[in-house]
Formats: C-alpha cells, sequence, structure tokens
C-alpha cells in the first residue's frame, strides 16, 4: 500500500462558526462541509460536536472539531509552542508579503518572514491558539540534492548522539547572511 495523500487534518476549535469565519477572511479558505452529530461514530459515546472542513488548497483538508461538553481546550505544556504548527505553501515571495499584510491589517501578530534558506515564512496563530505558518520555497534543485544526499546520516547520526549534525551546516550560513 501507498497512501495517495491527507485526507484530512483535524484539530480541535472553541468555536465552530468563528474558526470557519477566521480561516475564510484571513487565508481565503473555501467552507466545504459541515458534520453534526450527538454519537461519536466510532465509539457511539453520546458527544455532540461540530465538525467544518476547509479547503486548504492542492486537495488539502482543514478539519475542526466544537467539543461543547469536553473540559476546555489546553495545549501541551511540555512542548514550546513553536514546534506543533501547521504550514500552507503559498507560491511567491509576493504571496508571502501580501498574506503577511493582509493578516496585519486584520488585527492578526505577525513574526516574520523567516528566511530558512530553501523556504521563508511568516508565523501566527489562529483564533483557536494553533500555530500556524505560510511558507514560499526559494531552494535551488542543487541545495535539494545536498540536502536529499545527506539525510540519512544526519538522520542516523542525530539517533546515536541527540546533537545536531552539521552535514548540512551551510543552510544556517545561508540563513544568517540575509
Amino acid at each position: 500500500m501507498k497512501i495517495d495523500r491527507i485526507h484530512h487534518v483535524a484539530y480541535r476549535c472553541k468555536d465552530a462558526k468563528a474558526t470557519v469565519e477566521w480561516y475564510v477572511k484571513n487565508l481565503n479558505m473555501d467552507f466545504v462541509l459541515a458534520i453534526a452529530e450527538d454519537l461519536v461514530p466510532s465509539t457511539k459515546a453520546p458527544d455532540p460536536y461540530m465538525h467544518v472542513f476547509l479547503d486548504a488548497g492542492g486537495g488539502n483538508v482543514l478539519a475542526f472539531f466544537e467539543l461543547p461538553n469536553s473540559p476546555e481546550m489546553g495545549r501541551d505544556p511540555n512542548t514550546p509552542a513553536w514546534v506543533q504548527h501547521i504550514a500552507f505553501k503559498v507560491d511567491s515571495l509576493q504571496a508571502l508579503q501580501d498574506a503577511k499584510a493582509r493578516l496585519q491589517a486584520n488585527g492578526v501578530d505577525v513574526l516574520g518572514p523567516t528566511n530558512h534558506t530553501i523556504f521563508q515564512s511568516i508565523y501566527f496563530f489562529d483564533p483557536n491558539g494553533h500555530r500556524l505558518e505560510l511558507a514560499v520555497d526559494v531552494g535551488t534543485p542543487e541545495m535539494h540534492a545536498k540536502l536529499d544526499a545527506c539525510k540519512w546520516d544526519m538522520l542516523n547520526e542525530w539517533a546515536q548522539t541527540k546533537r545536531a549534525p552539521k552535514h548540512a551546516a551551510w543552510m544556517h550560513a545561508t540563513a544568517m547572511d540575509n
């Protein structure tokens, strides 16, 4: 078996309607589906929910659950806020700049752009506290080939030492220059 693509990725939200409106307004996503049930289909547990789906482009779907009978949403306090995030691809540096301006005009705090050498990105939070990233690829075929050639060596070294391997240190030097 080979996975075809991600069908959807689902997260929890505080308010389904406000979440849909935020993603439509700020990221121009289309609202494509809403499902509401009183029983969880897989377990039959009585737990009403609203499940909403947004088109994230390219056949990708971002979904949210509003769970009014569950304790208030939280996040893993042992994981830094910058780790767990959803990254969306945009097609150009201009699109990234335009998105930043649109978000800021709508009162959203935006960090970046950050230069990651092979891509540049901006970061911000949705109304549920989920960290989001918009990224534009800027790497060359040569850069990607160099990274592809060392990926297993890097992973194996990391598995043994738990220290950042230096096989691709050139990326950080390049990012610092910009």
